[in-house]
């Protein structure tokens, strides 16, 4: 598969769709390994003049020792064909089996961050901020009630600094 450079400014693809419905493949590398989970939570934009990503992971996701660990992480977009992959890394942790090799994803390494080259999108991001969420700043409870289980995310916002797209 060809994949072609764009800036992230030229990315014009719908993020409710992309991050909501198609999903995000979190990946962090540190300590010369590798995991990976499936994020729908998060979002793009501008912030500090700069294009970034805002994504969520609770502390007991095994890809958050990878991502805090690093300067960045990549986040992937697959095609619809690979939904059942994408499930597969939001519910089996990496603690418990080597997911990216039990994939059959084709890793590939650039910078210190991990990516596949079956993404149809793979933006690589530089880690700007990190901020544990906590309950007492949550306006709307019933938000907190329905989604947090007192297990609350940490916030990173990423400068997306380069993104490969599928030609």
């Amino acid at each position: 598969m060809a994949v072609k450079e764009i800036k992230p400014e030229e990315f014009n693809e719908n993020v409710f769709q992309v991050i909501g419905k198609e999903w995000m493949l979190v990946t962090g590398e540190a300590d010369g390994k590798s995991n990976a989970m499936t994020a729908s939570w998060g979002g793009m934009g501008i912030l500090w003049g700069k294009p970034v990503a805002f994504v969520f992971i609770r502390p007991s996701r095994y890809t958050k020792q990878f991502v805090d660990k690093a300067d960045g992480f990549t986040l992937s977009v697959f095609k619809e064909d690979r939904r059942k992959m994408m499930s597969y890394f939001g519910t089996v942790s990496g603690r418990d089996e080597d997911k990216i090799a039990k994939s059959g994803l084709t890793v590939k390494h650039e910078n210190g961050m991990t990516y596949f080259a079956e993404a149809r999108v793979t933006m690589f991001c530089r880690k700007l901020y990190a901020q544990e969420m906590e309950q007492k700043c949550f306006l709307d409870k019933a938000s907190d009630e329905k989604w947090n289980n007192n297990d609350y995310h940490t916030m990173y916002v990423v400068e997306i600094e380069k993104i490969l797209i599928e030609e």
